[in-house]
């Protein structure tokens, strides 16, 4: 199949890659980019450190704060951590409840924590550590921002004026991010070929952005990673 990726840099270049490796065609056209946050991180040392995306890793890594546990949502943001030079780094299973989990036994109750998160950012996993007795400050150490048109090569291949093989489907790694295709594709007048793709979706969230646009989802992961997203390419087949 031929695949819109419309996530954002870098994840949107290695998604690409894999699903070519997996035989499909990806057309790469971002409707979100990574920009910079609202403020210099907190001061003061923490007892743990949390990420709940990949795109914190950097950001943490750069604000040199005394050294302390971080703890990962999933593998890829573990992976990313350790790229950019954190150490100890503890990897959760994959979503907020997990993270909470790896957190708790790892840094007793009444312990400092930092969340390195992003402008649009759900209530947990800090708030069931709050609720748990730890004192949680959030970093906004980054921004995913709307690009304020549809990327042209989206455009010329929702329209089948690129010359290429039709496109078939999209993958939506995020409420954001699906909610921003389908807007700018209906501010395009492409409305129509964006409902018409098979959209595969990394969560029930993200499949409920989509069903706020009238779309709906063709597949769910079960478990919010990659993995399991592409995996629903084979299971289509």
């Amino acid at each position: 199949m031929r695949i819109w990726v419309s996530r954002p840099e870098p994840g949107a270049g290695r998604t690409a890659r894999r699903l070519s490796e997996l035989g499909h065609a990806p057309l790469v056209a971002p409707v979100l980019r990574i920009g910079p946050g609202d403020g210099p991180p907190p001061s003061g040392r923490f007892d743990g450190l949390i990420l709940t995306s990949a795109n914190a890793a950097a950001p943490l890594a750069g604000a040199g704060l005394p050294a302390a546990p971080v703890f990962a949502v999933g593998r890829r943001t573990a992976e990313r951590a350790e790229r950019a030079g954190l150490r100890s780094v503890h990897c959760a299973d994959g979503d907020a409840a997990a993270l909470a989990r790896l957190v708790a036994a790892n840094v007793g109750s009444g312990g400092s924590l930092l969340h390195v998160a992003g402008e649009d950012r759900k209530a947990e996993p800090a708030a069931s550590l709050a609720a748990a007795g730890y004192r949680v400050t959030t970093w906004t150490a980054y921004a995913a921002l709307a690009e304020a048109a549809l990327p042209e090569a989206a455009a010329r291949a929702l329209a089948g004026r690129d010359g290429d093989a039709p496109l078939e489907a999209a993958l939506h790694f995020s409420r954001r991010s699906a909610e921003t295709a389908g807007r700018l594709c209906r501010e395009a007048d492409l409305g129509g070929a964006f409902r018409a793709l098979v959209h595969y979706c990394l969560s029930p969230d993200v499949a409920a952005g989509l069903v706020e646009l009238g779309v709906a989802a063709h597949f769910v992961a079960a478990r919010p990673s990659e993995e399991a997203l592409l995996a629903g390419l084979a299971a289509s087949d």
